[in-house]
């Protein structure tokens, strides 16, 4: 792959009408951490509403006693349930906050995250219950209140580990793993890798060492990838998340080291023994059990992506409800019109170079790959891309099919199975990948999609430049009302038959 010859992509203007370019003050607010803590306490916000709906209904259930333990407004009685719930609410969200909930931290254990939600929540209780002396709010039931703060306790506990559960399943299926390298062979970078290995339901994954030395007649350790020179374009090859300093080095090669992949958005990280003073008032970060301090840390959208995964299963599992007989019908028509399989798997490199199975319905004949190195010289595409008006190759049925995107429904199944979302940049072939340059990865940071910004603006365009470009643009400036434009503009495209 020679892609360490690092030479900037030509960009091509993006049109403003999607938003693309300089991210706006809300497109920023919508990919950034401040994002992922909305998303969090918003969640707790409503946890405490549902909470607080239930107790009141359990103590309406209770008998002789009502609700409020005084007033027969029922104006008043509405008023002030509404105000409680939502006080409550707000201490909830500002003692999660307190207590470092926010964003979460999946390098703590669950047992602390847990710890701190009980405290969190008992703290938002007692503030409450001094707000309603204060404010001689005898109106609402003590009895309510109690039951409010325990159920969302339960509530709260109860999403959350079954979150992280979640989340170390995947991890543990190799999905939106860590990957880490190491600097240093000695004995803490040793015992590193160890700590790393165990840790793998929180996401982590060696993938070597980097050696102290400059040239590679000294590296014979068959673990080592890189040295500290070339350490930072090899992290991007092969989609490094964490460069870990676990041997003492000059402090400017450090430095240097760290603002490189602070630029590449590698977080880099220091074991503060070996390190005293180079990072003053940097607070210590635990992975696992293990201390470390970041230099360069980029903070993951985690919240935006978590709305971004939500809507993926909900549109795509809503579209294969209305739509299923449209597949059904299709797949029929394929298997008369010619012989061979209904679905084609193409393999395809997705998020940090993961490979899988691409579906779509079969559009051209059985031997169409075999085919493909006879018709090069028809590529009317730049580069590496493949496209030839009046293919041979292709069905009659996968003629039409292609025009109107239809052969790219089995996608939604890719969707479900996390291996694509429904916006992001068109999956790549292995050659094609092969043949980027360094920048040209940036668009395997993010799942692929079966649209996104290329398909909706340049489809037939046949410049590699404006493709990769188009979709760089879009990683960079990703934002959660840019998929729903996209998504739109996706639907007109579809509806005017412009596929190839």
């Amino acid at each position: 792959m020679s892609t360490l010859n690092y030479t900037p992509p030509v960009m091509v203007p993006c049109p403003p009408r999607l938003g693309i370019g300089r991210p706006s003050g809300t497109a920023t607010w919508l990919r950034g951490p401040v994002a992922a803590m909305a998303v969090w306490a918003w969640l707790d916000f409503v946890t405490a509403l549902a909470a607080g709906v239930i107790a009141i209904y359990l103590r309406s259930k209770m008998g002789a006693v009502p609700i409020f333990d005084a007033g027969s407004d029922p104006r008043q009685k509405l008023f002030a349930s509404v105000v409680y719930l939502v006080l409550f609410g707000i201490y909830l969200m500002f003692c999660s906050q307190l207590y470092g909930l926010y964003p979460r931290d999946l390098n703590q254990s669950g047992l602390h995250e847990q710890r701190m939600t009980v405290q969190a929540t008992v703290t938002a209780g007692l503030l409450l219950c001094g707000t309603l002396y204060l404010l001689h709010g005898y109106v609402v039931s003590h009895t309510a209140v109690v039951l409010t703060v325990i159920l969302a306790l339960i509530m709260l506990m109860l999403r959350r580990a079954i979150w992280r559960q979640m989340i170390e399943r995947q991890y543990l299926q190799g999905l939106e793993t860590r990957n880490a390298l190491i600097v240093g062979e000695g004995r803490v970078a040793q015992a590193l890798r160890t700590h790393l290995e165990t840790l793998r339901h929180m996401g982590f994954r060696f993938k070597g060492f980097i050696s102290v030395f400059s040239t590679d007649d000294s590296v014979a350790h068959s673990d080592v990838v890189a040295n500290v020179d070339n350490c930072v374009a090899v992290a991007r090859l092969l989609f490094i998340d964490e460069i870990y300093f676990a041997t003492p080095l000059d402090r400017r090669t450090v430095i240097s080291v760290a603002e490189q992949a602070s630029a590449m958005g590698i977080n880099v990280r220091v074991v503060p023994d070996l390190y005293d003073g180079l990072a003053w008032n940097a607070r210590v970060e635990y992975i696992g059990q293990f201390p470390t301090i970041p230099l360069a840390n980029r903070e993951f959208p985690h919240g935006p992506f978590m709305v971004k995964r939500v809507m993926d299963v909900a549109l795509a599992s809503m579209a294969l409800l209305v739509l299923w007989p449209l597949p059904a019908l299709i797949a029929l028509v394929i298997w008369f019109d010619s012989p061979g399989p209904i679905l084609y798997r193409a393999e395809r490199i997705g998020r940090k170079g993961r490979k899988f199975a691409c579906l779509k319905f079969r559009t051209m004949v059985r031997d169409a790959d075999q085919r493909r190195e006879e018709l090069e010289h028809f590529n009317e595409r730049k580069s590496v891309l493949f496209k030839m008006t009046n293919d041979p190759r292709v069905s009659r049925v996968g003629a039409f099919l292609r025009k109107y995107s239809l052969d790219e429904l089995p996608q939604l199944l890719n969707v479900l199975r996390g291996e694509m979302s429904l916006v992001g940049p068109r999956p790549p072939m292995a050659s094609e990948v092969e043949q980027y340059q360094l920048a040209h990865l940036r668009r395997l940071d993010v799942l692929p999609g079966m649209t996104g910004l290329w398909q909706v603006e340049a489809r037939q365009d046949p410049s590699f430049d404006s493709y990769i470009s188009l979709d760089t643009a879009y990683v960079e400036n990703w934002h959660l009302l840019l998929d729903l434009r996209i998504l739109a503009r996706t639907a007109r495209v579809v509806l005017s038959g412009t596929g190839s």
